[in-house]
This record gives structure tokens, sequence and C-alpha cells, in this order.
């Protein structure tokens, strides 16, 4: 979840981002995080339950790292 202000010109700058599963505060700096985050954003298809509803969310790295520990098939890593 992100948390913006609008500054100048009306533009949005990040001013905090907040993991979605656990609450963790990850700080920002000038419009960057400080940490980094896995940052999702979906628009469901007309075939899915949420048509074409757009869902986004933040994790911070050690709740994706509990995620993808949960995961069937690896993730492909490089």
């Amino acid at each position: 979840m992100r948390q913006f202000e609008i500054c100048k010109k009306e533009q949005k700058e990040i001013t905090k981002i907040i993991c979605n599963l656990c609450k963790k505060e990850i700080k920002v700096k000038n419009g960057i995080s400080e940490e980094d985050v896995l940052s999702v954003e979906k628009r469901w298809g007309y075939f899915s339950n949420k048509d074409n509803e757009v869902h986004r969310f933040d994790l911070c790295e050690e709740c994706y790292d509990k995620l993808i520990a949960s995961f069937e098939i690896p993730v492909e890593r490089e």
C-alpha cells in the first residue's frame, strides 16, 4: 500500500510504503524507498470474477520470501 502526497505541479510523491501483508512500514526518502519491495498491479480480465477491477499491493522482502516458500513450483531465478 502506498501513501502519496501532492507536491508541486500536482505531482504525487510517495511518502510511505506499507507492506500489505505484515504492515511493516518501508521508509521513503525523497520519493525513493530505502528497502526494496515487490509492487504488484493487476487488472483482471473479462473471464474472471473481478471483471476489469485493478488490484494493487506491496510486499516487503520478508513477506515475499514467505510467500514464494509456499509455492509448489519454485520461482525462476537468474
